[in-house]
């Protein structure tokens, strides 16, 4: 699981991401799609970068803040451990990896809209613990409906 974060017009936003997948290896790209119907995505399509987190296992107060509050209602940065990081997007100091790049270009896959990104800037975190899965957040209700 990742959380994507973005900053456009001085508005932080940020939530879990399900959907998200290296598209690319010479050049790098990455692929990350976001619900329509999602404060992030408002805020995402006005964005140029983006930053992706890898969430580490275990993670689980920060996907259910980034995958069931919806920013429309609360900061969810003002809950969180956070720096500015490159592009002055909002990086998490949980994650346990994370990149950021320019957003390329949008493709709507219906509900969801997808961001080809290209990475500028990476942070690796140890590989201990292990990523998160889905499975440890597949009972998490999202803030909005997909």
């Amino acid at each position: 699981m990742w959380i994507v974060t973005t900053i456009a017009d001085g508005h932080r936003a940020g939530c879990l991401v399900g959907f998200g997948t290296q598209v690319g290896i010479e050049p790098r790209r990455f692929l990350t799609c976001l619900s329509k119907a999602n404060h992030t995505y408002d805020v995402a399509s006005r964005a140029r970068y983006l930053a992706v987190h890898l969430l580490p296992a275990g993670a689980r107060a920060l996907a259910q803040l980034f995958g069931a509050e919806t920013g429309s209602d609360i900061d969810k940065f003002e809950h969180c451990e956070w720096h500015e990081g490159p592009h002055s997007l909002p990086i998490l100091d949980a994650a346990a990896g994370c990149f950021a790049g320019e957003i390329l270009r949008h493709d709507d896959f219906g509900d969801h809209v997808g961001f080809l990104v290209a990475p500028t800037w990476a942070e690796a975190g140890s590989a201990e613990p292990p990523s998160m899965r889905y499975d440890e957040v597949e009972d998490v209700v999202p803030g909005h409906p997909a």
